[in-house]
Order: C-alpha cells, then structure tokens, then sequence
C-alpha cells in the first residue's frame, strides 16, 4: 500500500484506519470549513475536498508521488436541517432534544488526492456515504446527563453511536462506520483502485 496521510485529527477515524490494518500517518487539516453548497451530501464532498487538498499542498512535490491522502467530513441532517459539532452544552441540547425519538441522516464525504509517479498534477476522487439513523425517544433528564459525560461535544449531531449514546439507538439503514465517521469497507475499495494507477 502507498504512504497514507490522513488528513484529520479525529481519534474515530484514526481508529477505524487502524482497525481495518492500515498504515498511515496524521498530518490536521486547518482548512476554513467554509461550503458554498446546502445539501448535505455536496457539503460534505466540498469540505472533504477543502481539507485533502490544505494537507496534499503541505507536502515537498517531491515527496507527493506515491503518496494518497484523505480527507473526511461528516454532517447530520434532520428534515432539511444540517448539524456540526455543537458550539456548547445548550447547542447540543438543542440537537439531541431535534433528534430524539426522530429518524435522521449521517452524511460522510471522504476525497482522496494522489499524484503517479511521472505524473506532474495530482489526481482526485471524492464521494460520500449516507446512512439513515433512528434513535429512541431522551427524556430531558437523559439528555442532560448525556452533556454532561462530555462525550457530545466533539462530534456531528451532538452523539456518538460508538459511544454512551448507545443505549438510545432504535435502528440503522446504511453503514454504521459511516456514522462514526468514516465509511471505512468503500474507502478501502477506492483505495485498492487508486493503488493500480500508481
């Protein structure tokens, strides 16, 4: 396999890299998250790119062949409404209290950037994978002592499936490593195609 960078200072998605046996480095994107789309899965492919593309630009051209790196971005949407990571407990109370006893979207948009060796301008591929989550009605009570674990605050819609909040999931249609933010199984088959073009 080709030197990986992951583009992301997420330890899920480090995770989910180890746990499939890849090899890779982190260099963090610092990329303005800045979308110009309102779909969630056009924004998510447009952050992706936004931040493959700020750690691809950091490396010496002379090291870049050979090398793939990949960036991810991942969204909740919920009747048309997007979610990041919320700003503050009152934020992610707002959306736990949105998606409890609700179904919603998990949008994760993943770019890869790689240049062949002879190959003087760099190739890309980006793509995103949506599941649909359903999670079982959270007094207010449960919501609050969910904050207050601090396991909300770092992540898209204010929840970890992985994590505590899984006591209050009712169900799942699509990948569920999407939802921990990074569609690991079709990013190990891009990677594979990408490996025969180098």
């Amino acid at each position: 396999m080709s030197r990986l960078i992951l583009a992301s200072s997420s330890p899920r998605r480090h995770e989910l890299l180890a746990q499939i046996g890849l090899s890779f480095e982190v260099i963090a994107s610092h990329a303005k998250e800045n979308t110009k789309s309102t779909e969630p899965g056009e924004m998510v492919q447009e952050l992706s790119s936004l931040k493959a593309t700020d750690v691809f630009d950091q490396i010496p051209p002379k090291e870049r062949a050979g090398t793939i790196v990949i960036g991810a971005d991942t969204l909740v949407s919920i009747e048309g409404k997007v979610m990041g990571k919320p700003a503050d407990e009152i934020k992610a109370q707002e959306m736990l209290s949105r998606l409890q006893g609700n179904t919603h979207q998990v949008y994760t948009g993943v770019t890869l950037i790689w240049q062949a060796e002879g190959e003087k301008e760099p190739r890309r591929k980006t793509f995103f994978e949506k599941t649909d989550v359903s999670m079982f009605p959270m007094s207010t009570e449960e919501i609050k002592s969910y904050i207050a674990t601090g396991e909300p605050m770092d992540k898209a819609g204010a929840y970890g499936i992985q994590g505590k909040c899984a006591a209050y999931m009712k169900g799942l249609s699509g990948d569920y490593y999407n939802v921990v933010g990074l569609p690991v199984g079709r990013l190990y088959q891009e990677l594979k195609e990408i490996e025969r073009l180098i």
